[in-house]
């Protein structure tokens, strides 16, 4: 084997850390950048809380309209692929920060889900209720008080979710490989999971077909896309 294939028997634990370059490969639009959502659409009329007290039914539709354009995406070979190395060495943890779901259809397992999800809704008196339907919502108000429901997604101005954020910062203080994926390592809190995995021992692997601001981190890089790097440089 050459020095770019990696073998998770070699270690204890791991943590995939997955970033939205992942799901870009798979045509998610990403956030930043040319051709992000973010570029096209404010988040302030769509993507804060602010913006669901004035407008709740625009706000819906709008992450409606996200959610018929992931599950007209499909997984690629690296969700599946992770999907396998995961199901042959169980303690491989994922942790991600995008919403879209693709990895748990593939059949990952994923541990940690840092900016929530494009398929749960909450209501603020009575919590956070899956909603896996189509593109629409089952519904959008709660049934239980009537309250119109929120995607269950870390929008701007929010606060994190301290218990999803305080679960795989354990995950990954823990493991022995950390490997970032598809990450720009800007967004923080998030990208500072990167110098915590470092500075507790782990062996650092980043797939990335570009540089990062955390590249100088890592101990290994692969500049290729996610789907070739995790079918043809990892085994279980």
């Amino acid at each position: 084997m050459d020095d770019t294939h990696i073998r998770l028997a070699d270690f204890r634990s791991a943590v995939f850390f997955i970033g939205a370059g992942m799901s870009a490969e798979s045509g998610v639009p990403t956030y930043r950048g040319r051709g992000g959502i973010w570029a096209q659409y404010d988040y302030g009329e769509y993507a804060c809380q602010r913006a669901f007290d004035r407008d709740p039914q625009n706000v819906l539709d709008f992450h409606e309209l996200r959610r018929q354009t992931v599950l007209g995406c499909q997984p690629h070979a690296g969700h599946h692929a992770l999907a396998a190395l995961q199901a042959a060495h169980p303690q491989l943890h994922v942790v991600t920060q995008n919403i879209d779901g693709l990895l748990q259809r593939a059949g990952v397992q994923v541990a940690a889900e840092l900016h929530g999800s494009l398929w749960r809704v909450r209501c603020a008196r009575h919590g956070v209720r899956e909603d896996l339907a189509a593109a629409t919502y089952a519904t959008r108000a709660c049934p239980d008080c009537g309250a119109p429901l929120r995607p269950d997604i870390t929008w701007f101005e929010d606060p994190i979710d301290e218990d999803v954020f305080t679960r795989a910062g354990e995950r990954i203080a823990q493991c022995e490989l950390f490997v970032a994926v598809g990450t720009s390592a800007v967004v923080y809190p998030a990208a500072s999971f990167i110098p915590l995995a470092q500075r507790h021992g782990a062996m650092m692997v980043e797939i990335n077909p570009e540089t990062t601001e955390a590249s100088s981190l890592f101990m290994r890089t692969l500049r290729v896309p996610a789907s070739a790097a995790l079918s043809q440089h990892f085994s279980a």
